[in-house]
């Protein structure tokens, strides 16, 4: 079985892959055990050596149709299209985002179309989709309506993989993920990404500056549940999606003052004493278009699961992604 893992330089596309690889084996389209024989892994930024000789790591633009023609072939059988430029900087670069979170992906999809073969396709979307008045908890039926450029690009890629399953071109499904946090390594320009610098920089004795009240509120979900989300959409078969190939993940509803008040439950007061706070009107601007509780009820009964608590998030980053001393 060869798989194709797109933006597979971020911290979730790495994490997948390796949860991959320790899988060994995936469902095919038909529902059939196969071996994973090949995973190829791209991104237009540098890729990590995996150690294993499975993996195909290939540096290019998904824009760039010929490298598309190299990555995808009759072999593939599933897709994981990780790839997208962030929330805030697709505000920031128009241009930037339509290539990369819509025309790279229209791409990707033709490309599919013609193998002919219907490949799985599994494709990240977001909280961002959603905006303007919403109701106290969102449901999959809620009426889309971004409020930036970024959830817009996501929103009709959700509803060109839902047509191109319909057509029979791909076996399509469409994982709405919460905001993730705790995220390893370095800020990005996301503008969710306070949601895990007020707890990753503390932790590491470093100062965080929070652009949003403590009042907001959150949907949240961490790297791990995120990775099982994943695969736990790939082995679904296809009639469980039933007339929607969109679902919204499970996920923890918390204030930005709760998650302060986890920190210091279970790192005590000096992570805390580390945050201050300093509205930036944009990022509010940006993040309280989002929804903070979402309806499970079909995520849940399709098999999805989420984290007990916010506390355990931050053991397991505590655990598994805070950098030793």
């Amino acid at each position: 079985m060869k798989i194709l893992v797109t933006g597979g330089a971020g911290f979730l596309g790495q994490r997948l892959v390796r949860r991959l690889l320790t899988l060994e084996q995936l469902t095919d389209g038909q529902g059939r055990p196969q071996a994973i024989d090949q995973v190829v892994v791209t991104d237009r930024a540098p890729l990590p050596d995996f150690g294993d000789p499975r993996v195909q790591l290939v540096i290019g633009d998904l824009a760039d149709g010929a490298l598309l023609d190299r990555l995808l072939d009759a072999g593939t059988q599933s897709v994981f299209h990780l790839a997208a430029v962030v929330s805030s900087q697709a505000e920031a670069d128009f241009d930037l985002g339509m290539r990369v979170n819509l025309d790279g992906l229209r791409l990707l999809l033709n490309r599919c179309r013609k193998l002919k073969h219907c490949p799985k396709v599994l494709f990240t979307s977001s909280v961002a989709v959603y905006g303007g008045k919403l109701p106290a908890v969102v449901q999959d039926t809620t009426a889309l309506n971004p409020q930036s450029s970024y959830g817009a690009q996501k929103a009709i890629g959700e509803l060109l993989v839902n047509d191109y399953s319909r057509k029979g071109f791909i076996d399509g499904r469409v994982l709405r993920l919460p905001t993730i946090s705790v995220r390893p390594g370095k800020p990005n320009k996301a503008a969710s990404s306070f949601a895990s610098g007020i707890i990753r920089e503390p932790l590491k004795g470093e100062p965080a500056v929070c652009p949003v009240s403590p009042e907001l509120r959150l949907w949240l979900l961490s790297p791990q549940g995120a990775v099982e989300g994943l695969v736990r959409g790939h082995e679904l078969p296809a009639g469980a999606f039933q007339d929607s190939r969109t679902v919204n993940l499970p996920g923890l509803s918390v204030t930005v003052g709760e998650m302060v008040a986890a920190l210091g439950r279970v790192a005590g007061p000096e992570p805390v004493a580390r945050i201050t706070f300093s509205p930036d009107p944009a990022i509010e601007r940006i993040v309280q278009s989002w929804p903070g509780a979402w309806d499970t009820a079909r995520a849940a009964a399709m098999g999805f699961s989420g984290d007990p608590d916010f506390e355990a998030v931050i053991r397991s980053f505590m655990e598994h992604d805070l950098p030793k001393a």
